[in-house]
């Protein structure tokens, strides 16, 4: 059977409205709805937000064995090639049509807590090739943490918590922050034949911090279980970013809120996009709110360990690094 697509219409929250029971009453329908929803007037400029996308167009130009110099290592830091990742092997004929680079909080090595599986150095490109490649991307992912706690006081506020819940050191107090640039060449995706920019999935933590060019290609669907499913467009909206949901959230919510399923469709254009993950510290552990609980409603998903829960997810979705070449 077919899928079907329509087109998607997600609310908009503004984050630098003094108007907070909106803002609020705004984002709890879109949790509940759909766990998608648009952030304007965040507080980073377009003119930065170009330099980023400039930089990071700049990156992907480079040749493949410029590239394959920093591919991903086993802190997912670095590059990624195209069909590395392979978010839904039930329908996917090969990996997505999409290459990427990985860049986390930044640790040097002597630090003890850049052991942690999620911590440690970053892969740079050499500032020779790329000069300020760096510079800009430490300060975009800076810059990106101030937009997610925003956005994360009005998450604990719909969820009748604290407004500085998620602010906690077991939560973002000391995050796991991915920062992860991403190239679309410009292939169609062919769903009939398994072939898509980005396969079905939904994302694995706490939120997601959503940059995209002007091109077309993100779908949400809201019901999984349907058959046929259906597709809404999720369109781009200058100046804005697209915010979604991810699992640690929907189980802390009991389900209230909702990390819902999205792919990428390839429609022949070239495209970029910058998602931002943000997970809580790799020793939190997620397990039902006690707001959203109750006898009538028990907690419906099991406690889970923060670090052990990525590494699954990591693991069950990305290429064995040993499966390329290294001499």
């Amino acid at each position: 059977m077919e899928d079907c697509q329509k087109a998607s219409n997600l609310n908009s929250i503004d984050l630098s409205s003094s108007d907070i029971l909106t803002s609020v009453s705004l984002l709890k329908r879109a949790c509940m709805d759909c766990g998608f929803f648009y952030v304007t007037n965040h507080g980073i400029s377009e003119e930065f937000m170009d330099q980023v996308f400039t930089q990071s167009k700049n990156f992907f130009h480079l040749p493949l064995e410029e590239k394959m110099k920093l591919l991903r290592n086993e802190k997912h830091r670095g590059y990624t090639p195209f069909l590395d990742e392979l978010l839904d092997p039930a329908n996917q004929l090969q990996g997505d049509q999409k290459e990427g680079f990985y860049i986390g909080i930044e640790l040097p090595e002597d630090d003890p807590e850049a052991q942690r599986t999620f911590y440690g150095p970053n892969l740079w490109p050499d500032s020779d090739i790329l000069p300020g490649w760096r510079q800009t991307m430490e300060k975009y992912h800076q810059q990106a943490m101030e937009v997610v706690k925003k956005t994360a006081r009005l998450i604990a506020l719909a969820l009748d918590l604290d407004a500085n819940f998620f602010e906690q050191p077991e939560m973002l107090g000391k995050p796991i922050a991915v920062l992860r640039l991403l190239h679309y060449p410009g292939q169609v995706s062919e769903p009939a034949k398994g072939i898509y920019g980005a396969g079905a999935h939904s994302d694995y933590g706490l939120i997601t911090l959503l940059a995209t060019d002007a091109v077309s290609g993100l779908q949400i669907c809201k019901d999984k279980d349907a058959k046929p499913r259906v597709w809404e467009d999720v369109e781009p909206l200058k100046g804005a970013f697209v915010v979604n949901l991810g699992d640690m959230l929907e189980r802390w919510s009991n389900g209230i809120f909702r990390s819902t399923l999205h792919r990428v469709l390839g429609n022949g254009q070239e495209r970029y996009s910058i998602p931002y993950f943000v997970e809580p510290s790799h020793d939190c552990v997620v397990e039902c709110l006690p707001t959203c609980q109750s006898r009538e409603n028990p907690p419906k998903f099991p406690r889970v360990k923060c670090e052990a829960y990525l590494l699954q997810r990591y693991k069950d979705t990305h290429a064995d690094l040993s499966l390329y070449n290294k001499a």
